[in-house]
């Protein structure tokens, strides 16, 4: 019986002594591994920031006007993004926005722009409108009664990024008329005198 007490003893004393051994050589616990692989993990994912593509412009005043304002331009997931905000403009008046050809502002009637940006050559319209419309044709909008204005679209025919001549509104102009958009004067609507421009570069 004592033998067999003295070899059952003998028996963990050496299972002890090799499961400390085991850890001496580098053989971790399974608490110890999880931490390792997390730790290895972590380290492994490196953040990297998407730089997403913008073009903000400052409108100035054209056809002594004294409207000036602020657009900007953001790309997120092959939708651009317009946030335009307008000041000085006759208050209470509805105003037409349009991109035109080029990015040149540089006559006091901001004709130096050219026409209505329209690569698609179809005829000028209402966005959206199934009878056609310019890719620069925006729309209309209302300034407020202190002359002031916001005005947001957002479509996935314009691009930023791309090389797509038909999509990019690189190298435009933004132009703000002095009247409303009738939508059927070909091609420009009728909008009036070009009140403000803005250069897309």
């Amino acid at each position: 019986m004592k033998i067999r007490n003295i070899l059952f003893i003998a028996v963990l004393v050496i299972s002890f002594v090799s499961c400390k051994d085991k850890k001496k050589n580098g053989h971790t616990a399974p608490d110890d591994t999880y931490s390792l692989e997390t730790d290895d993990i972590e380290n492994s994912e490196i953040e990297k920031e998407v730089e997403v593509p913008q073009i903000k412009v400052e409108v100035a005043s054209k056809s002594g006007s004294q409207v000036s304002g602020t657009v900007v331009f953001t790309e997120i997931n092959n939708v651009v993004k317009m946030m335009a905000e307008f000041e000085n403009l006759k208050p209470n008046t509805v105003h037409a926005i349009h991109l035109h050809d080029t990015a040149d502002c540089s006559s006091h009637d901001a004709k130096s722009s050219g026409g209505h940006w329209n690569p698609t050559s179809n005829k000028h319209g209402k966005w959206g409108d199934d009878q056609g419309y310019h890719r620069g044709d925006i729309g209309n909008f209302t300034a407020d009664e202190n002359g002031k204005a916001t005005v947001t679209f957002e479509t996935d025919e314009w691009c930023i990024s791309c090389q797509d001549t038909t999509r990019t509104i690189n190298g435009r102009g933004i132009i703000i008329h002095q009247g409303q958009d009738d939508f059927k004067t070909q091609p420009t609507g009728d909008a009036g005198t070009r009140i403000a421009c803005g250069a897309l570069l």
